[in-house]
Protein backbone atom coordinates (compact mmCIF):
# COMPACT_ATOMS: atom_id res chain seq x y z
CA UNK A 1 0.00 0.00 0.00
CA UNK A 2 1.37 3.37 -0.98
CA UNK A 3 2.37 5.72 1.85
CA UNK A 4 2.60 9.46 1.61
CA UNK A 5 4.16 11.93 4.02
CA UNK A 6 1.97 14.76 5.04
CA UNK A 7 1.06 17.20 7.78
CA UNK A 8 -2.14 19.08 8.44
CA UNK A 9 -0.85 21.93 6.31
CA UNK A 10 -0.03 19.57 3.47
CA UNK A 11 -3.54 18.18 3.40
CA UNK A 12 -4.89 21.70 3.16
CA UNK A 13 -2.70 22.57 0.21
CA UNK A 14 -3.52 19.59 -1.99
CA UNK A 15 -4.66 20.35 -5.50
CA UNK A 16 -7.94 19.60 -7.21
CA UNK A 17 -9.56 16.77 -5.30
CA UNK A 18 -12.51 17.39 -3.03
CA UNK A 19 -10.82 16.37 0.18
CA UNK A 20 -8.27 19.14 -0.35
CA UNK A 21 -10.68 21.77 0.87
CA UNK A 22 -10.13 21.39 4.56
CA UNK A 23 -10.92 24.98 5.36
CA UNK A 24 -14.00 25.38 7.49
CA UNK A 25 -16.94 27.53 6.41
CA UNK A 26 -17.73 29.80 9.33
CA UNK A 27 -19.87 32.68 8.04
CA UNK A 28 -21.70 33.97 4.97
CA UNK A 29 -23.05 37.28 3.74
CA UNK A 30 -26.52 36.49 2.41
CA UNK A 31 -29.18 38.62 0.80
CA UNK A 32 -30.86 39.25 4.16
CA UNK A 33 -28.10 41.74 5.01
CA UNK A 34 -29.80 44.37 2.86
CA UNK A 35 -33.05 46.12 3.75
CA UNK A 36 -34.22 47.49 0.38
CA UNK A 37 -33.47 44.42 -1.65
CA UNK A 38 -35.06 42.11 -4.17
CA UNK A 39 -34.02 38.72 -5.51
CA UNK A 40 -34.53 37.48 -9.05
CA UNK A 41 -33.74 34.19 -10.77
CA UNK A 42 -32.89 34.49 -14.49
CA UNK A 43 -32.69 31.43 -16.73
CA UNK A 44 -31.59 31.86 -20.35
CA UNK A 45 -32.29 29.11 -22.87
CA UNK A 46 -32.00 30.15 -26.51
CA UNK A 47 -34.36 33.10 -27.01
CA UNK A 48 -36.38 32.30 -23.88
CA UNK A 49 -35.84 33.89 -20.49
CA UNK A 50 -37.51 32.54 -17.38
CA UNK A 51 -37.78 35.13 -14.60
CA UNK A 52 -38.66 34.20 -11.03
CA UNK A 53 -39.43 37.20 -8.83
CA UNK A 54 -39.24 36.95 -5.05
CA UNK A 55 -41.51 39.15 -3.05
CA UNK A 56 -40.80 40.52 0.42
CA UNK A 57 -43.82 42.88 0.32
CA UNK A 58 -44.79 44.13 3.77
CA UNK A 59 -48.15 45.73 4.43
CA UNK A 60 -51.77 45.26 3.48
CA UNK A 61 -51.88 42.95 0.44
CA UNK A 62 -54.81 44.92 -0.99
CA UNK A 63 -52.23 47.63 -1.71
CA UNK A 64 -49.91 45.22 -3.54
CA UNK A 65 -49.38 45.71 -7.26
CA UNK A 66 -46.72 44.50 -9.66
CA UNK A 67 -46.19 45.92 -13.14
CA UNK A 68 -43.54 44.19 -15.25
CA UNK A 69 -42.77 45.17 -18.86
CA UNK A 70 -42.63 42.06 -21.07
CA UNK A 71 -41.82 41.66 -24.78
CA UNK A 72 -44.90 39.62 -25.68
CA UNK A 73 -48.36 38.59 -24.49
CA UNK A 74 -47.86 35.62 -22.18
CA UNK A 75 -49.89 32.45 -22.47
CA UNK A 76 -51.28 30.89 -19.29
CA UNK A 77 -48.66 28.15 -19.37
CA UNK A 78 -45.96 30.82 -19.27
CA UNK A 79 -47.00 31.85 -15.75
CA UNK A 80 -46.29 29.75 -12.66
CA UNK A 81 -46.05 29.96 -8.89
CA UNK A 82 -42.66 29.23 -7.34
CA UNK A 83 -41.61 28.20 -3.85
CA UNK A 84 -39.84 30.82 -1.71
CA UNK A 85 -37.43 28.18 -0.44
CA UNK A 86 -35.54 28.11 -3.74
CA UNK A 87 -34.32 31.67 -3.10
CA UNK A 88 -33.07 30.78 0.36
CA UNK A 89 -31.24 27.77 -1.00
CA UNK A 90 -29.58 29.62 -3.89
CA UNK A 91 -28.66 32.53 -1.65
CA UNK A 92 -27.02 30.35 0.97
CA UNK A 93 -25.13 28.31 -1.59
CA UNK A 94 -23.69 31.25 -3.53
CA UNK A 95 -23.28 33.91 -0.84
CA UNK A 96 -19.87 35.48 -0.11
CA UNK A 97 -18.25 33.46 2.62
CA UNK A 98 -15.61 33.37 5.29
CA UNK A 99 -13.38 30.34 5.70
CA UNK A 100 -10.89 29.56 8.42
CA UNK A 101 -7.67 27.60 8.40
CA UNK A 102 -5.14 26.65 11.04
CA UNK A 103 -1.37 26.98 10.83
CA UNK A 104 0.68 23.85 11.30
CA UNK A 105 3.14 23.95 14.17
CA UNK A 106 6.57 23.84 12.48
CA UNK A 107 8.11 22.24 15.58
CA UNK A 108 5.82 19.20 15.50
CA UNK A 109 6.88 16.01 13.70
CA UNK A 110 5.47 15.04 10.34
CA UNK A 111 3.59 11.76 10.34
CA UNK A 112 3.07 9.11 7.74
CA UNK A 113 -0.47 8.12 6.91
CA UNK A 114 -1.88 5.57 4.56
CA UNK A 115 -3.25 7.15 1.39
CA UNK A 116 -6.34 4.95 1.54
CA UNK A 117 -7.02 6.00 5.13
CA UNK A 118 -6.81 9.67 4.22
CA UNK A 119 -9.33 9.21 1.46
CA UNK A 120 -11.71 7.43 3.83
CA UNK A 121 -11.81 10.37 6.28
CA UNK A 122 -12.09 12.83 4.33
CA UNK A 123 -58.41 31.14 -14.35
CA UNK A 124 -59.36 33.80 -16.60
CA UNK A 125 -61.23 36.87 -15.20
CA UNK A 126 -64.31 37.73 -17.19
CA UNK A 127 -64.98 41.17 -18.67
CA UNK A 128 -67.69 42.46 -20.98
CA UNK A 129 -66.98 43.61 -24.52
CA UNK A 130 -68.41 47.02 -23.64
CA UNK A 131 -65.80 47.48 -20.93
CA UNK A 132 -62.99 46.45 -23.25
CA UNK A 133 -64.09 48.97 -25.87
CA UNK A 134 -64.53 51.68 -23.24
CA UNK A 135 -61.03 51.14 -21.88
CA UNK A 136 -59.54 51.11 -25.33
CA UNK A 137 -61.10 54.49 -26.19
CA UNK A 138 -60.82 56.23 -22.83
CA UNK A 139 -57.38 55.12 -21.72
CA UNK A 140 -55.92 53.94 -25.00
CA UNK A 141 -55.23 50.70 -23.17
CA UNK A 142 -55.96 47.23 -24.56
CA UNK A 143 -56.50 44.18 -22.35
CA UNK A 144 -54.62 41.47 -24.24
CA UNK A 145 -55.24 38.63 -21.77
CA UNK A 146 -56.49 37.96 -18.25
CA UNK A 147 -55.67 35.06 -15.94
CA UNK A 148 -56.29 33.89 -12.42
CA UNK A 149 -53.23 32.10 -11.05
CA UNK A 150 -53.69 30.87 -7.48
CA UNK A 151 -54.03 33.97 -5.28
CA UNK A 152 -53.11 36.37 -8.09
CA UNK A 153 -55.22 38.32 -10.62
CA UNK A 154 -53.11 38.87 -13.73
CA UNK A 155 -53.78 41.16 -16.70
CA UNK A 156 -51.66 41.55 -19.85
CA UNK A 157 -51.95 45.10 -21.22
CA UNK A 158 -50.76 47.10 -24.18
CA UNK A 159 -50.93 50.89 -24.15
CA UNK A 160 -50.52 53.91 -26.40
CA UNK A 161 -49.88 56.55 -23.73
CA UNK A 162 -48.22 56.34 -20.34
CA UNK A 163 -50.75 58.73 -18.83
CA UNK A 164 -53.64 56.54 -19.97
CA UNK A 165 -51.94 53.40 -18.66
CA UNK A 166 -51.28 55.02 -15.30
CA UNK A 167 -54.88 56.21 -14.99
CA UNK A 168 -56.25 52.78 -16.00
CA UNK A 169 -54.14 51.18 -13.28
CA UNK A 170 -55.33 53.67 -10.66
CA UNK A 171 -59.00 53.44 -11.69
CA UNK A 172 -58.84 49.64 -11.51
CA UNK A 173 -57.46 49.51 -7.99
CA UNK A 174 -53.72 49.16 -8.60
CA UNK A 175 -51.40 51.02 -6.24
CA UNK A 176 -48.56 52.38 -8.33
CA UNK A 177 -45.80 54.94 -7.72
CA UNK A 178 -46.65 58.62 -8.23
CA UNK A 179 -43.74 58.99 -10.67
CA UNK A 180 -44.65 55.90 -12.71
CA UNK A 181 -45.83 57.81 -15.78
CA UNK A 182 -42.38 59.04 -16.82
CA UNK A 183 -40.93 55.56 -16.36
CA UNK A 184 -43.73 53.81 -18.29
CA UNK A 185 -43.36 55.98 -21.41
CA UNK A 186 -40.06 54.45 -22.71
CA UNK A 187 -41.52 50.94 -22.42
CA UNK A 188 -44.65 51.98 -24.37
CA UNK A 189 -42.54 53.56 -27.11
CA UNK A 190 -40.56 50.30 -27.34
CA UNK A 191 -43.76 48.35 -28.00
CA UNK A 192 -43.58 46.32 -24.77
CA UNK A 193 -46.61 44.80 -23.07
CA UNK A 194 -47.30 45.00 -19.34
CA UNK A 195 -47.68 42.06 -16.98
CA UNK A 196 -49.90 43.49 -14.21
CA UNK A 197 -50.56 41.66 -10.95
CA UNK A 198 -52.68 42.19 -7.85
CA UNK A 199 -53.83 39.86 -5.06
CA UNK A 200 -57.20 38.12 -5.12
CA UNK A 201 -58.25 38.69 -1.49
CA UNK A 202 -60.76 35.82 -1.63
CA UNK A 203 -57.96 33.32 -2.31
CA UNK A 204 -55.17 34.83 -0.24
CA UNK A 205 -54.30 33.02 2.98
CA UNK A 206 -52.41 35.40 5.30
CA UNK A 207 -51.18 32.55 7.53
CA UNK A 208 -49.60 30.55 4.70
CA UNK A 209 -46.01 30.90 3.54
CA UNK A 210 -44.98 32.84 6.61
CA UNK A 211 -47.25 35.71 5.62
CA UNK A 212 -45.25 36.35 2.44
CA UNK A 213 -46.64 36.43 -1.07
CA UNK A 214 -45.42 33.53 -3.16
CA UNK A 215 -42.95 34.21 -6.00
CA UNK A 216 -44.24 34.50 -9.56
CA UNK A 217 -42.36 32.88 -12.43
CA UNK A 218 -42.81 33.89 -16.07
CA UNK A 219 -41.22 32.80 -19.35
CA UNK A 220 -40.83 35.34 -22.15
CA UNK A 221 -39.49 35.04 -25.68
CA UNK A 222 -37.12 37.68 -26.94
CA UNK A 223 -33.71 38.02 -28.53
CA UNK A 224 -32.98 40.50 -25.75
CA UNK A 225 -31.81 39.00 -22.49
CA UNK A 226 -32.84 41.73 -20.07
CA UNK A 227 -34.35 42.62 -16.71
CA UNK A 228 -36.49 45.77 -16.34
CA UNK A 229 -35.60 47.69 -13.18
CA UNK A 230 -36.58 51.31 -13.89
CA UNK A 231 -40.21 50.95 -12.84
CA UNK A 232 -39.15 49.69 -9.45
CA UNK A 233 -37.18 52.89 -8.88
CA UNK A 234 -40.07 55.25 -9.64
CA UNK A 235 -41.01 55.69 -5.99
CA UNK A 236 -37.69 54.84 -4.41
CA UNK A 237 -36.27 57.08 -1.70
CA UNK A 238 -32.72 55.82 -2.07
CA UNK A 239 -30.48 52.97 -3.18
CA UNK A 240 -31.88 49.54 -3.80
CA UNK A 241 -30.07 46.22 -3.82
CA UNK A 242 -30.83 43.37 -6.18
CA UNK A 243 -29.38 39.86 -6.08
CA UNK A 244 -29.56 38.10 -9.45
CA UNK A 245 -29.18 34.31 -9.66
CA UNK A 246 -28.58 33.51 -13.33
CA UNK A 247 -28.39 30.13 -15.08
CA UNK A 248 -27.11 29.40 -18.56
CA UNK A 249 -25.72 26.54 -20.63
CA UNK A 250 -22.54 28.20 -21.86
CA UNK A 251 -20.75 29.91 -18.99
CA UNK A 252 -20.91 33.01 -16.86
CA UNK A 253 -23.73 35.50 -17.28
CA UNK A 254 -22.59 39.12 -17.29
CA UNK A 255 -24.24 42.50 -17.67
CA UNK A 256 -23.67 43.93 -21.15
CA UNK A 257 -24.63 47.59 -20.71
CA UNK A 258 -22.95 48.13 -17.36
CA UNK A 259 -19.58 46.88 -16.22
CA UNK A 260 -19.46 43.52 -14.47
CA UNK A 261 -16.80 43.62 -11.75
CA UNK A 262 -15.57 40.78 -9.58
CA UNK A 263 -15.65 41.35 -5.86
CA UNK A 264 -12.22 40.99 -4.19
CA UNK A 265 -11.63 37.37 -3.26
CA UNK A 266 -9.20 35.11 -1.42
CA UNK A 267 -8.13 37.98 0.80
CA UNK A 268 -6.61 37.18 4.17
CA UNK A 269 -8.15 39.17 6.99
CA UNK A 270 -7.64 39.27 10.78
CA UNK A 271 -9.14 36.53 12.91
CA UNK A 272 -11.40 39.00 14.76
CA UNK A 273 -13.40 39.45 11.52
CA UNK A 274 -15.02 36.07 12.25
CA UNK A 275 -17.83 37.28 14.57
CA UNK A 276 -18.15 40.50 12.54
CA UNK A 277 -18.22 39.07 9.02
CA UNK A 278 -21.66 40.44 8.08
CA UNK A 279 -20.61 43.99 8.97
CA UNK A 280 -17.26 43.44 7.29
CA UNK A 281 -18.73 42.33 3.96
CA UNK A 282 -21.36 45.08 3.85
CA UNK A 283 -18.53 47.58 4.25
CA UNK A 284 -16.43 45.82 1.61
CA UNK A 285 -19.34 45.98 -0.83
CA UNK A 286 -20.06 49.62 -0.02
CA UNK A 287 -16.40 50.46 -0.58
CA UNK A 288 -16.26 48.61 -3.92
CA UNK A 289 -19.56 50.16 -5.03
CA UNK A 290 -18.16 53.62 -4.38
CA UNK A 291 -14.79 52.94 -6.01
CA UNK A 292 -16.50 51.68 -9.18
CA UNK A 293 -18.56 54.85 -9.58
CA UNK A 294 -21.80 53.39 -8.16
CA UNK A 295 -22.80 52.05 -11.58
CA UNK A 296 -21.29 48.59 -11.81
CA UNK A 297 -22.71 45.09 -11.40
CA UNK A 298 -20.71 42.93 -9.01
CA UNK A 299 -19.96 39.25 -9.47
CA UNK A 300 -20.15 37.22 -6.24
CA UNK A 301 -20.24 33.61 -7.53
CA UNK A 302 -19.81 31.73 -10.82
CA UNK A 303 -19.54 27.95 -11.07
CA UNK A 304 -20.40 24.84 -13.02
CA UNK A 305 -23.23 23.22 -10.99
CA UNK A 306 -24.14 20.48 -13.48
CA UNK A 307 -25.47 17.57 -11.35
CA UNK A 308 -23.58 14.97 -13.39
CA UNK A 309 -20.31 16.88 -13.14
CA UNK A 310 -18.14 15.30 -10.48
CA UNK A 311 -15.94 18.31 -9.69
CA UNK A 312 -16.01 20.46 -6.59
CA UNK A 313 -18.71 23.15 -6.83
CA UNK A 314 -17.47 25.52 -4.12
CA UNK A 315 -14.66 26.03 -1.62
CA UNK A 316 -15.86 25.76 1.05
CA UNK A 317 -19.42 24.64 0.42
CA UNK A 318 -22.10 26.22 2.56
CA UNK A 319 -24.55 23.41 1.83
CA UNK A 320 -25.55 20.98 -0.87
CA UNK A 321 -25.63 22.21 -4.46
CA UNK A 322 -28.96 22.55 -6.28
CA UNK A 323 -30.60 19.21 -7.01
CA UNK A 324 -33.36 18.19 -9.44
CA UNK A 325 -36.17 19.72 -7.34
CA UNK A 326 -34.39 23.06 -6.89
CA UNK A 327 -33.52 23.27 -10.58
CA UNK A 328 -37.15 22.66 -11.56
CA UNK A 329 -38.37 25.31 -9.11
CA UNK A 330 -35.81 27.77 -10.48
CA UNK A 331 -36.95 27.13 -14.07
CA UNK A 332 -33.86 25.21 -15.22
CA UNK A 333 -35.36 22.06 -16.76
CA UNK A 334 -32.29 21.09 -18.76
CA UNK A 335 -30.12 20.78 -15.64
CA UNK A 336 -31.20 17.20 -15.15
CA UNK A 337 -30.47 16.15 -18.74
CA UNK A 338 -27.28 14.29 -19.46
CA UNK A 339 -24.69 16.11 -21.49
CA UNK A 340 -25.97 19.63 -20.81
CA UNK A 341 -23.90 22.02 -18.74
CA UNK A 342 -25.55 24.19 -16.13
CA UNK A 343 -23.64 27.28 -15.12
CA UNK A 344 -24.69 29.35 -12.10
CA UNK A 345 -23.83 33.06 -11.73
CA UNK A 346 -24.64 35.32 -8.80
CA UNK A 347 -24.57 39.11 -9.34
CA UNK A 348 -25.23 41.95 -6.93
CA UNK A 349 -26.32 45.39 -8.12
CA UNK A 350 -26.99 48.45 -5.98
CA UNK A 351 -28.84 50.96 -8.11
CA UNK A 352 -30.45 54.37 -8.25
CA UNK A 353 -32.25 55.97 -11.17
CA UNK A 354 -29.48 58.48 -11.84
CA UNK A 355 -26.73 55.84 -11.93
CA UNK A 356 -28.78 53.17 -13.72
CA UNK A 357 -30.91 55.05 -16.27
CA UNK A 358 -31.24 51.90 -18.41
CA UNK A 359 -32.61 48.46 -17.66
CA UNK A 360 -30.16 45.63 -17.16
CA UNK A 361 -29.14 43.71 -20.28
CA UNK A 362 -27.20 40.47 -20.01
CA UNK A 363 -25.13 38.15 -22.18
CA UNK A 364 -24.14 34.53 -21.90
CA UNK A 365 -20.36 34.35 -22.06
CA UNK A 366 -18.12 31.36 -22.84
CA UNK A 367 -16.18 32.05 -19.63
CA UNK A 368 -16.28 28.89 -17.49
CA UNK A 369 -13.74 30.02 -14.90
CA UNK A 370 -14.85 29.28 -11.38
CA UNK A 371 -15.11 32.17 -8.93
CA UNK A 372 -16.56 33.02 -5.54
CA UNK A 373 -16.23 35.96 -3.16
CA UNK A 374 -14.18 34.33 -0.41
CA UNK A 375 -12.30 35.70 2.58
CA UNK A 376 -9.84 33.82 4.74
CA UNK A 377 -8.82 33.88 8.39
CA UNK A 378 -5.90 31.78 9.58
CA UNK A 379 -5.43 30.87 13.21
CA UNK A 380 -1.84 30.68 14.46
CA UNK A 381 -0.13 27.47 15.44
CA UNK A 382 -0.59 26.15 18.94
CA UNK A 383 1.96 24.43 21.16
CA UNK A 384 5.66 24.55 21.68
CA UNK A 385 7.37 26.89 19.21
CA UNK A 386 10.82 26.92 20.77
CA UNK A 387 12.60 25.22 17.88
CA UNK A 388 14.54 27.34 15.41
CA UNK A 389 11.84 27.12 12.74
CA UNK A 390 9.22 27.93 15.37
CA UNK A 391 10.98 31.17 16.28
CA UNK A 392 11.18 32.12 12.62
CA UNK A 393 7.46 31.27 12.33
CA UNK A 394 6.65 33.71 15.14
CA UNK A 395 8.39 36.52 13.27
CA UNK A 396 6.58 35.64 10.04
CA UNK A 397 3.30 35.55 11.99
CA UNK A 398 3.80 39.14 13.11
CA UNK A 399 4.47 40.25 9.53
CA UNK A 400 1.40 38.33 8.29
CA UNK A 401 -0.83 39.98 10.88
CA UNK A 402 0.44 43.40 9.88
CA UNK A 403 -0.53 42.55 6.28
CA UNK A 404 -3.95 41.29 7.44
CA UNK A 405 -4.61 44.65 9.08
CA UNK A 406 -3.58 46.49 5.93
CA UNK A 407 -5.86 44.24 3.87
CA UNK A 408 -8.72 44.92 6.29
CA UNK A 409 -8.25 48.68 5.92
CA UNK A 410 -8.06 48.49 2.12
CA UNK A 411 -11.11 46.25 1.73
CA UNK A 412 -13.50 47.73 4.27
CA UNK A 413 -12.05 51.15 5.14
CA UNK A 414 -12.12 50.14 8.81
CA UNK A 415 -9.88 52.19 11.05
CA UNK A 416 -7.26 49.65 12.12
CA UNK A 417 -5.92 51.92 14.88
CA UNK A 418 -8.41 50.38 17.28
CA UNK A 419 -6.82 46.99 16.57
CA UNK A 420 -3.27 48.13 17.33
CA UNK A 421 -2.67 45.24 19.72
CA UNK A 422 -3.59 42.54 17.19
CA UNK A 423 0.00 41.89 16.12
CA UNK A 424 1.67 41.59 19.51
CA UNK A 425 -0.96 41.43 22.22
CA UNK A 426 -4.22 40.65 20.56
CA UNK A 427 -6.32 37.57 20.16
CA UNK A 428 -4.19 34.45 19.64
CA UNK A 429 -1.24 36.44 20.97
CA UNK A 430 2.30 35.13 21.06
CA UNK A 431 3.92 35.07 24.53
CA UNK A 432 6.99 33.68 26.29
CA UNK A 433 6.31 30.87 28.76
CA UNK A 434 9.09 30.03 31.23
CA UNK A 435 9.36 26.41 32.20
CA UNK A 436 12.32 25.01 34.11
CA UNK A 437 15.53 26.52 32.81
CA UNK A 438 14.43 27.22 29.24
CA UNK A 439 12.22 29.74 27.48
CA UNK A 440 9.50 28.18 25.36
CA UNK A 441 7.44 30.08 22.80
CA UNK A 442 3.75 29.36 22.87
CA UNK A 443 0.83 30.70 20.85
CA UNK A 444 -2.21 30.91 23.06
CA UNK A 445 -5.84 31.85 22.48
CA UNK A 446 -7.02 35.34 23.26
CA UNK A 447 -9.23 36.23 26.12
CA UNK A 448 -12.27 37.52 24.28
CA UNK A 449 -13.73 34.09 23.52
CA UNK A 450 -14.56 34.98 19.92
CA UNK A 451 -12.05 32.70 18.29
CA UNK A 452 -12.39 29.10 17.46
CA UNK A 453 -9.83 26.84 19.09
CA UNK A 454 -7.16 24.74 17.41
CA UNK A 455 -7.97 21.57 15.56
CA UNK A 456 -9.20 18.83 17.88
CA UNK A 457 -6.14 16.62 17.43
CA UNK A 458 -3.82 19.44 18.32
CA UNK A 459 -5.95 20.35 21.32
CA UNK A 460 -5.92 16.87 22.80
CA UNK A 461 -2.24 16.45 22.07
CA UNK A 462 -1.46 19.64 23.91
CA UNK A 463 -3.79 18.60 26.77
CA UNK A 464 -1.97 15.29 26.99
CA UNK A 465 1.36 17.07 27.43
CA UNK A 466 -0.11 19.15 30.21
CA UNK A 467 -1.43 16.03 31.96
CA UNK A 468 1.97 14.38 31.78
CA UNK A 469 3.62 17.49 33.11
CA UNK A 470 1.11 17.70 35.97
CA UNK A 471 1.70 14.06 36.84
CA UNK A 472 5.44 14.64 37.03
CA UNK A 473 4.87 17.57 39.36
CA UNK A 474 2.65 15.45 41.64
CA UNK A 475 5.27 12.76 41.91
CA UNK A 476 7.92 15.33 42.67
CA UNK A 477 5.83 16.82 45.42
CA UNK A 478 4.99 13.43 46.86
CA UNK A 479 8.70 12.62 47.13
CA UNK A 480 9.20 15.66 49.33
CA UNK A 481 6.71 14.49 52.02
CA UNK A 482 7.10 11.68 54.57
CA UNK A 483 4.38 10.11 56.65
CA UNK A 484 4.84 8.74 60.13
Amino acid sequence: MKKIVLSLMAVCSMGQVALAFCGFYVAKAGADLYNNKSEVILVRDGNKTTITMSNDFKGDVKDFAMVVPVPNVLAREDIRIADRSVFSMLDAYSAPRLVEYYDQNPCEPVYEVEEDMMLENIAVAESTMSRVLRDKVKYRVTIEAQYKVAEYDIVLLSAKKSGGLKQWLLDNGYSIPAKAEQVLEPYIKSGLKFFVVKVDLNKYNPTANGGFLRPLQITVKSDKFMLPIRLGMANSKGEQDMIVYAFSKTGRVECSNYRTVQMPTNKKVPTFVKPNFANFYTDVFRNQHSQQGRNAVFLEYAWNVTPTWSGVKCDPCVGNPPYAREFLMAGVPWANANGTTTYFTRMHVRYTLDKFPEDLFFIETPNKEHYQARYVITHPAYGDLSCAEGKRYVQRLKLRRQQELRSLATLSQWDTKEFYDYVANGTDKVRIEEESDQNELFVVGGGNGSEGGPPRALFFGFAGLLILYAARRVYSLADSFTFS
